[in-house]
């Protein structure tokens, strides 16, 4: 069984000399089967022979989210539809949905990887875990579902719509795990809390992901469930949930780096930087059959790091994400992500994590409204210190993003909560 971790422990030079044939396979394969890398590597006189090493993975085209939209549905597919024994997608809610189509071997590939993860978030065979992904196109649910299968869990397919539901079953099945995204999991703890039922569950751990998130939200999980809480990563064209995972340590994420080769790419640049250095991440699908991806261009933002890690295992590492290229906000020439202002209001105890962030633009400047959701135990009808909560709201956000903001507090469960991946920004400035 790969999930056994033997190779997340590798010696650095075999994991090299693993990831180096592998490469130089697949770039042969995808020259041979997909005609849009065929002309890539043309077009700078490429050939699938110049690649001798995983060294040389520079010399290779970058692909990203707008080349699988530019040969939509099916155009970047290595392998007749008669071999595709699935297809997810995304949603497809900015522009044309981008298409993955995995053969038998790919789905055993991803099952193994998530096992992985599981197994890294202490989960196993003597484990219930409640799979509260959805399920469909989105590769969440399925992928999560298959993984804990691997290990031998017992799987509760809950999927995302009833969260009252959720929570009884929960309690009812003696659920040890959840894997949601991080963002819903909050939503659960207060829906427990609500129902009196904090004290009746078993859970142990979480395995969020989907979305970005704060060490600060991980420490307010696992203070609220009494959980362990990890962070899965993963991207439908790439695979799916099981890119990567934290350990106990929660010192960076173990890349599955046999799979997926990670590079960190300058974002002037786009070359390759050190280890430790902020940039855009980018993966090389080493195994895939279905639609193998060359250098894709994740959007995601993190730094690399190949140091053993004090689990024991030597597999890359990826640090948190500070978030995404396109989720990031420049106000008045200021670089802003939300997980800045969640990880801001973590601070002060009197409001919740849940916000949203208002950007707009009169007479031609940025403006800023954050509104920010009181927490039921500092409600009142008649609400005293709002001005100075306010105040001291807007130093601590302001101290985080270098930015002024207005700050607006709401009464609680005033903002709408999230099943799936949470919507934390309105940009008005988009409609002008």
């Amino acid at each position: 069984m790969i999930w056994n971790e033997t190779k997340e422990c590798m010696s650095r030079d075999e994991m090299t000399n693993l990831q180096s044939a592998r490469l130089k396979k697949l770039v042969d394969y995808v020259y041979h089967n997909v005609e849009f890398y065929r002309k890539k590597m043309q077009a700078v006189g490429l050939l699938p022979s110049d690649i001798r090493g995983i060294e040389d993975i520079t010399k290779l085209p970058f692909t990203t989210k707008d080349d699988l939209r530019d040969n939509y549905p099916f155009g970047l597919f290595a392998v007749p539809n008669s071999e595709i024994v699935r297809i997810h997608a995304s949603s497809g809610t900015t522009g044309k949905a981008t298409v993955v189509g995995y053969t038998r071997r790919d789905l055993d590939i991803w099952a193994e990887c998530v096992a992985r993860c599981m197994t890294m978030a202490g989960i196993g065979k003597d484990d219930v875990i409640q799979i509260a992904y959805g399920y469909g196109l989105f590769t969440g649910g399925l992928g999560a579902h298959n993984g804990a299968e691997k290990i031998g869990a017992t799987v509760v397919p809950m999927s995302t719509g009833n969260s009252k539901k959720l929570t009884t079953m929960m309690v009812d099945f003696g659920a040890t795990a959840i894997a949601c995204t991080p963002s819903y999991l909050l939503y659960i703890s207060e829906v427990l809390q609500e129902e009196g039922l904090l004290d009746k569950i078993k859970l142990k751990s979480a395995i969020c992901g989907a979305e970005p998130w704060t060490e600060k939200m991980r420490e307010e999980l696992e203070l609220r469930l009494n959980i362990t809480a990890h962070d899965i990563y993963g991207l439908s064209e790439v695979m799916g949930p099981g890119v990567a995972c934290d350990c106990k340590f929660h010192k960076g994420l173990h890349v599955c780096e046999d799979h997926f080769y990670p590079e960190v790419l300058s974002p002037e640049t786009l070359k390759p930087i050190a280890d430790g250095e902020l940039g855009e991440l980018a993966f090389t699908t080493l195994t895939k059959e279905g639609i193998p991806l060359i250098r894709y261009r994740t959007k995601d933002l993190t730094s690399l790091t190949h140091e053993k890690c004090e689990c024991g295992r030597t597999s890359a590492r990826i640090s948190r994400f500070k978030g995404r290229v396109d989720d990031m906000l420049i106000i008045r020439g200021v670089n802003v992500f939300p997980s800045q202002i969640e990880a801001a209001l973590l601070e002060v105890k009197e409001v919740t994590p849940h916000y949203m962030m208002i950007v707009d633009r009169i007479n031609n400047l940025d403006t800023l409204e954050i509104h920010v959701e009181l927490s039921n135990e500092f409600y009142t009808d008649e609400i005293r210190g709002l001005e100075a909560l306010t105040k001291k709201i807007s130093h601590v956000i302001n101290q985080a993003i270098g930015l002024s903001a207005k700050v607006k507090i709401v009464e609680p469960q005033s903002i709408k909560r999230s099943e799936g991946k949470a919507v934390h920004v309105i940009d008005n400035r988009k409609l002008y």
